[in-house]
């Protein structure tokens, strides 16, 4: 029996559960992938897995709805396969260690991937029912979203005959998505000399932080350990001769770091100047986090003396300088949407090995030109530092449509059911509706979901109540037939 097996709606939390114990973190979706079409298959439904692993399923109409508009039904099956360092599962190998604490449902020691996980199970249920009346249903779940939307950058269309969709990858009930900014991964490469230095070595890490999606957390201004680490290494460089052997922090682009380790070199007789900086930087950057990210901290391990490769002293204050002076978070608000960050970047992986440090931003904006002037930003400074800069996931964002049949329809039944007119908004981060856009003609699209908090940290959790009820409508809506 299933650690969710008692909850409401049955077949959508069955087929959660059932997702939670594939491992599908982005990158690693083969398995997740073949499931979705064995499900297919088993039921007799058309689908299509394309090179990439992407899924298309399609049923029909039920009788007396084959005259309703088709509508498609749209996430993706990779998470953000993160854990806490004490954590002992194997995210490439193993399930998730799913829990339940009152109205919430959490995976314990990682990430639960509610994002996107419920959007498949919300499809699976809908897909696998007998019951529910509905139109021609057209289902998308697409590959890699969380590391560039790679899935869909590369999937196939045409074979589609709606244009009315539903995305289900939104993690506030009651908000309905209706534009989102466009964005890229740039790749920063420092070259960084080496040298064997003679000296004692201190593992320092750097964390204690919140961390968060780049996209809907940059706001908060949370604190970044890629970004801290390059504070304090900077501040050390200032009094010492330091050697970078080794830094690695972050796990994706598109979260912020919550840690970052890394492996210095110094003369022993630094070790008290040492000690004593750390704890000052520790302290004076508690006091500026101490609301936004009151339990930062930086600690250090002393390890041996002895001869070790490291950048030299002058390439480790060039890399310390560079992280120094790299923009990282909010850039520009809009002036059209009050609240809403136009633009904005995040320091999401750093890495020091084999003489280059690696800087990896996540970049987004609803403008533009401000996004590719943020990557030449970005191109500039790693150039004056000798490096160059690689581009990848470029995607464009997502246009508010002035006349959408589908929004009107979605809002009418939201205030028919509770009584109160839903939200509807536009959001920093990316989803996938812009790039399916150019891929649909004369697409119409919300996007939705059920409360979910802290995606992309060990700290997720999925609103039991709210799956329930965006279930509910999610049903009614595709029971309710056009006027």
């Amino acid at each position: 029996m299933g650690v969710l097996s008692n909850l409401e709606p049955k077949n959508v939390f069955q087929y959660f559960e059932e997702i939670t114990k594939i491992p599908h973190g982005s990158g690693n979706v083969e398995q997740i992938s073949d499931y979705l079409a064995d499900f297919a298959a088993k039921r007799g439904l058309f689908y299509i897995q394309d090179e990439l692993k992407n899924i298309i399923i399609v049923k029909e109409a039920t009788p007396g709805y084959e005259k309703e508009p088709a509508v498609i039904l749209q996430g993706h099956m990779d998470m953000v396969a993160v854990k806490k360092p004490d954590c002992d599962i194997d995210m490439k190998t193993e399930g998730l260690r799913v829990a339940v604490d009152g109205d919430k449902i959490y995976a314990q020691g990682t990430s639960l991937g509610g994002d996107d996980g419920i959007a498949v199970a919300y499809s699976l249920a809908l897909l696998d029912s007998d019951t529910i009346s509905h139109p021609k249903l057209e289902v998308i779940i697409t590959v890699d979203e969380e590391v560039g939307m790679d899935g869909a950058r590369g999937i196939d269309l045409s074979m589609l005959t709606g244009n009315r969709m539903v995305n289900l990858d939104s993690e506030d009930e009651g908000i309905f998505l209706t534009s989102c900014a466009g964005g890229a991964r740039v790749k920063c490469h420092v070259p960084v000399a080496a040298e064997k230095k003679s000296g004692l070595a201190y593992e320092v890490k750097v964390g204690g932080l919140q961390g968060g999606h780049s996209g809907g957390e940059i706001h908060k201004e949370r604190g970044n350990s890629n970004c801290l680490f390059g504070r304090l290494l900077g501040r050390l460089c200032e009094k010492m001769p330091v050697g970078l052997a080794s830094v690695k922090g972050g796990l994706a682009d598109n979260a912020i770091p919550r840690e970052t380790v890394g492996t210095l070199v110094i003369d022993e007789r630094d070790s008290e100047k040492f000690a004593s900086l750390l704890d000052t930087v520790e302290k004076e950057i508690q006091a500026e986090l101490s609301t936004k990210d009151p339990d930062f901290n930086i600690k250090a391990v002393r390890k041996e003396q002895g001869v070790f490769e490291c950048a030299t002293a002058n390439d480790t204050k060039k890399a310390a300088q560079f992280l120094c002076v790299a923009p990282n978070g909010v850039q520009a608000m809009s002036a059209d949407m009050p609240g809403l960050v136009e633009t904005s970047l995040n320091l999401g992986i750093l890495e020091y090995d084999a003489g280059e440090l690696l800087a990896e931003f996540s970049v987004r904006s609803s403008v533009e030109s401000s996004k590719n002037s943020l990557i030449e930003k970005l191109d500039a400074l790693t150039a004056l530092a000798g490096g160059t800069v690689a581009v990848t996931g470029d995607y464009p964002g997502w246009k508010y449509r002035k006349d959408s049949p589908l929004r009107e329809k979605m809002v009418k039944l939201y205030e028919e059911m509770y009584g109160v007119a839903p939200k509807v908004e536009a959001i920093h981060a990316g989803l996938e509706c812009g790039i399916l856009g150019s891929k649909i003609a004369d697409l119409d699209c919300v996007s939705m979901g059920p409360d979910m908090k802290d995606i992309h940290t060990t700290e997720e959790s999925l609103s039991i109540a709210s799956t329930r009820r965006v279930w509910e409508y999610l049903v009614r809506l595709l029971e309710t037939k056009e006027e």
